[in-house]
């Protein structure tokens, strides 16, 4: 077992998100793994809306050689907003599943990538863009 996360913040001019998702993956063999993940995120927009969206994963990583690494991740989050009364807009609470593909250069204990949700839908998706960078520590 090999134990990692994601540790997330954003600030800006009235935006604050923060994210905690640490995660575990067993190894099968020096070119397979498996792992699942959970996932709490925090966000608030002064005057405008705050939302809160839990939920998991499910990951698979294939190392094609010690360096390159693929990657396919099943997400399921459950995503609850609240806004400013005074924006005339209903409170909005529903479930986001993304499906990420993704490659990655590895080094130790460090992948860097990008990954593209194939799921993507710009309505509901908590994701600005279906194309992600990634950083992955797993210890």
């Amino acid at each position: 077992m090999r134990y990692g996360g994601n540790l997330g913040l954003s600030l800006g001019d009235g935006f604050f998100s923060g994210t905690i998702a640490p995660s575990a993956i067993y190894e099968f063999d020096e070119n397979f793994a498996f792992g699942v993940s959970i996932n709490a995120t925090f966000n608030n927009q002064k005057n405008v809306y705050k939302s809160t969206i839990l939920g998991g994963s499910l990951i698979g990583l294939y190392n094609v050689f010690r360096e390159l690494q693929l990657s396919a991740e099943l997400e399921e989050l459950h995503v609850n907003r609240r806004y400013n009364v005074t924006l005339n807009i209903p409170d909005d609470t529903y479930w986001s599943p993304a499906l990420f593909l993704g490659v990655g250069y590895r080094n130790g204990n460090v992948t860097f990538g990008i990954r593209y949700d194939v799921l993507y839908d710009k309505n509901k998706s908590i994701y600005f863009d279906p194309w992600l960078p990634f950083v992955r520590f797993y210890f």
